[in-house]
């Protein structure tokens, strides 16, 4: 699978107002498209920042949707998003899909990579990051994220609320210096974010 990210930073005051418009439009938008696979929709209302991500089941099916959703996606972002960076990225190891009420913790970890350790880093993460994190009280879903051409990465993990979000933190800081200690992944941002809306297929 491929998943489209969007990033975008704007004004606080106006953050609330775009997150009900992409949270009333972008399933019913998405899903319409072939190969669509599932949205996540986050937030940090404080700092100004909304992060989104759509999963397709081919390349294909996520350039064409591009294509066709990037009009309507400026036009709701366009009062709120003062910055917008959109990246696609192959999903290369995911945990099973589950169901998290809107208010719930998602983390998401951006990092570089050795593009000849690509296979290697996955492995990690599958044998050794993703059981630590299903053993977390409050875990829902994890995907590890890369762009295999530029050696680019993130991991995303979502939990039940935000009381669960942190008390993961340090669990997930050990796992999560595991496999960057075994792979030479060098991590390049940590951020939290408020799940507003997230569905998988």
């Amino acid at each position: 699978m491929y998943v489209r990210t969007g990033y975008f930073t704007g004004d606080p005051g106006r953050i609330d107002r775009t997150l009900g418009a992409l949270d009333t439009e972008s399933v019913g938008l998405l899903s319409a498209q072939p190969g669509y696979r599932g949205y996540g929709l986050f937030a940090n209302r404080e700092l100004g920042v909304i992060m989104m991500g759509s999963w397709w089941d081919s390349a294909q099916h996520e350039r064409d949707s591009a294509e066709r959703l990037r009009q309507r996606r400026d036009e709701l972002l366009a009062q709120f998003a003062g910055s917008a960076a959109i990246e696609v990225l192959e999903a290369a190891a995911v945990s099973p899909p589950a169901p998290v009420a809107p208010g719930g913790g998602f983390r998401l970890v951006r990092f570089d990579f050795d593009p000849e350790r690509g296979d290697e880093l996955v492995e990690g993460f599958r044998a050794g990051a993703l059981p630590a994190l299903q053993q977390m009280d409050g875990f829902v879903s994890a995907a590890l994220l890369l762009n295999r051409a530029v050696a680019r990465g993130s991991v995303g993990a979502v939990f039940a609320d935000r009381a669960a979000l942190a008390a993961s933190r340090a669990p997930q800081a050990a796992a999560r210096a595991k496999v960057t200690a075994a792979t030479g992944a060098i991590v390049r941002s940590l951020e939290e974010f408020e799940v507003v809306r997230l569905e998988r297929s």
